[in-house]
């Protein structure tokens, strides 16, 4: 991303606008480009107070298509205010659960109403295939929205019999700020994962979406304002992570809680900056999803399933089976049928409704996925580099156990395939990472689909499918993929403080 500097002399503060179409424009004398995003704080859209920006890049045409307010400190402090006044003074805690859940569904009602102008800006953003956005991101979102709506106004709370003459009984009370940092991968639906919960148990939140994918989170905001949210209940905070916007929100002793999606490298430094201040931190970090494939599984099921494990989304998913292993009675059959499947798959323009795999998301990710290819320590039975940011559908087999595009995140699309021959040894190869994220298992044997996902070391465990969710379900990894889970009462247990009330019976 490229820092540049507009020529006003003062920020321009503007009311955020009720209609997301009409961009952000604060300075009309700036080249034109497509698109301007500003940060969006306590209800109003505005520039950085220094008038600072950078470009976002779109990354099929490797050109700027928008520009976006670069924030640092003073704005990390603006934001943080803002959603502090909002819990602390302002009406979104003090609501009722349905007064709060009927507005979060009039955001999501907003969300689907424009569902188009949010999917292309996610794939202008970081190279999404549209039809995965429209299809897919957008209509997650507004359930993420509806569902934790729901599941607030609908949990119970627990009460305690005693036989003292006292009653016990427990109260979830919305903990305060929430700082919630989005990666770039999914970049709206990400960030309704986190802002959701938060929202409908009571907190303020100020959300730091990823500098490579601005765009939906302040087109999001703008929905809010329009949807009736308070100001100052949903802050947007745009800007880099370290000495920056990120580094000073998770910094600030203000924040009650911190959520983060991203690499694990990234974990661990708001992890040591939440120490400071003892802020209760959820993470979820990367992954090298093992996928195991046995000689009793439905072939046709396992090879369907296997392709969008790993080349959904360019294999830029947490969550991705990079790690495929396959038992030796079916390597073969089964290599060949991936192969071709992959090799089907259509990639181009992501702006175009047919293209399955679109770039990567910018420059510096493409060099870090392709650098794995230089040696890749085994046979690269199809795909490689293609033309700008492209990695076509890439599948090496042979690789050495300990090599890098064995062990590491690469975060594209990039799988090994490895033959196992008996159960303990799949096991074994797929407990053998410090990461734990996800894992996938393909048989019909269900005696054995239940023995393995008991002994596989991962906070998610599919069976004969792949990214199924049940938002009811906890979600979070284990080692170096992350510390704590959401989803239903589990980002209950994390965005709110849990209260125990005792009362006296009969003077008791």
């Amino acid at each position: 991303m490229r820092r540049t500097r507009s020529r006003r002399r003062e920020p321009a503060f503007h009311q955020a606008e009720r209609s997301p179409s009409r961009a952000f424009r604060p300075d009309a004398t700036v080249a034109a480009m497509d698109e301007r995003f500003g940060h969006v704080i306590d209800g109003e859209e505005r520039a950085s107070l220094d008038g600072a920006e950078f470009d976002s890049v779109d990354p099929y045409t490797q050109s700027p298509w928008a520009r976006v307010a670069l924030g640092g400190a003073p704005e990390a402090d603006l934001a943080v205010t803002a959603a502090r006044r909002a819990f602390d003074e302002g009406p979104w805690p003090r609501m009722g659960f349905a007064e709060r859940g009927a507005l979060l569904h009039r955001l999501a009602d907003l969300v689907e109403a424009n569902a188009a102008e949010l999917a292309m800006a996610d794939t202008r953003d970081m190279g999404k295939p549209v039809s995965d956005a429209l299809g897919k991101d957008v209509p997650r979102t507004a359930q993420n929205l509806r569902f934790f709506a729901d599941h607030a106004r609908l949990s119970a709370s627990e009460a305690y019999p005693t036989d003292t003459g006292h009653h016990a009984y427990a109260r979830y009370e919305p903990a305060g700020v929430v700082a919630a940092i989005a990666p770039w991968n999914f970049p709206l639906m990400l960030e309704s994962w986190k802002i959701a919960p938060a929202l409908a148990w009571g907190n303020t939140v100020v959300l730091k979406p990823a500098e490579d994918s601005p765009a939906s989170a302040t087109i999001l905001a703008r929905l809010a304002v329009e949807a009736g949210l308070p100001p100052g209940v949903l802050n947007v905070l745009h800007g880099y992570g370290p000495d920056s916007a990120g580094a000073a929100l998770t910094a600030d002793p203000r924040v009650d809680r911190i959520t983060f999606t991203g690499e694990s490298s990234t974990g661990r430094v708001i992890t040591a900056a939440a120490a400071r201040n003892l802020t209760p931190v959820s993470l979820e970090l990367g992954g090298k999803g093992a996928n195991l494939v046995f000689a009793d599984a439905d072939l046709t099921t396992a090879v369907d399933w296997s392709i969008r494990a790993i080349f959904t989304n360019a294999g830029q998913v947490c969550l991705a089976g990079s790690r495929l292993y396959v038992q030796r009675p079916i390597l073969d059959e089964f290599l060949a049928r991936f192969v071709a499947a992959a090799d089907a798959l259509v990639v181009g323009d992501p702006k175009d409704a047919g293209t399955q795999i679109g770039p990567l998301s910018s420059q510096t990710h493409h060099a870090k996925v392709t650098s794995y290819l230089e040696d890749p320590s085994g046979k690269v039975l199809t795909g490689g580099p293609g033309d700008g940011w492209f990695v076509r559908p890439t599948v090496v087999v042979d690789a050495a156990p300990d090599s890098p595009i064995q062990c590491e995140e690469i975060f594209g699309p990039v799988v090994t395939v490895t033959p196992f021959d008996t159960e303990d040894e799949a096991v074994a190869a797929a407990n053998g990472s410090r990461y734990g994220l996800n894992a996938m298992v393909f048989t019909e044997n269900l005696s054995r689909a239940h023995r393995v996902s008991a002994r596989l070391r991962a906070g998610t465990v599919w069976t004969n499918c792949f990214f199924v969710r049940d938002l009811r379900a906890p979600f979070g990894g284990v080692g170096d993929s992350g510390w704590g889970r959401e989803g239903g009462t589990f980002s209950r247990e994390f965005f709110t403080e849990p209260k125990a009330v005792v009362m006296a019976i009969d003077g008791g």
